[in-house]
């Protein structure tokens, strides 16, 4: 079995601190990087295709498969949140369900795919559950033959975000009859009574 070993000098001495040093300031670059940087759809739809593969083969059924490609976005929401809060530091936390909302269909919905998401709307019967409605998702654009809906994967980013500022719920992906993409966002009753404590 290999070991990792810190990198050493000429003269065998490790030198942990400066390899530390080195790796936050590249950490911390990467975070400072220019806004208007982009990733190529190309790469994107390589990887994500690649991850949809490698899925595939470590699953049984498409519930499985739904619930790997969630867990997969979950710690992709996470570190989006944190990213967001370190380049945006006047931000104030949000204490609101429909805040935190508008939060990630805005700012984090941009970070990500460039564009606002299509529209944020409430249940009628429960007060909740939420909706986000995306016409096109970019997931799925790159992906002719899949046997689940792709876009579980930006369900899991939702459900990641929300569970790291507090707001834990369940998020599913669902078709509607336009051909949309719905995300159906279900807050669990610690987060709905804190709201009315709130309001």
């Amino acid at each position: 079995q290999l070991r990792h070993l810190p990198p050493t000098d000429y003269s065998g001495r490790l030198r942990t601190s400066d390899s530390l040093l080195m790796s936050t300031r590249k950490a911390f670059g990467s975070l400072d990087r220019k806004r208007n940087e982009v990733v190529s759809q190309s790469a994107f739809a390589f990887l994500f295709s690649e991850l949809i593969q490698y899925s595939q083969t470590r699953v049984n059924t498409a519930d499985e498969l739904i619930a790997k490609l969630e867990d997969a976005g979950v710690g992709i929401g996470q570190r989006t949140l944190e990213i967001a809060c370190w380049r945006d530091r006047t931000s104030k936390r949000e204490t609101r369900m429909r805040g935190i909302l508008q939060f990630i269909t805005q700012t984090l919905w941009k970070s990500l795919f460039g564009a606002a998401a299509d529209n944020l709307q409430r249940s009628v019967d429960l007060e909740d559950e939420y909706l986000i409605v995306e016409k096109d998702p970019l997931v799925n654009a790159f992906i002719s033959s899949a046997p689940v809906n792709c876009a579980a994967f930006v369900a899991g980013i939702i459900r990641g975000v929300l569970e790291a500022s507090r707001f834990p719920a369940q998020v599913t992906a669902h078709d509607n009859e336009e051909g949309a993409t719905v995300y159906l966002i279900k807050f669990d009753p610690e987060v709905l009574q804190r709201e009315k404590r709130q309001s």
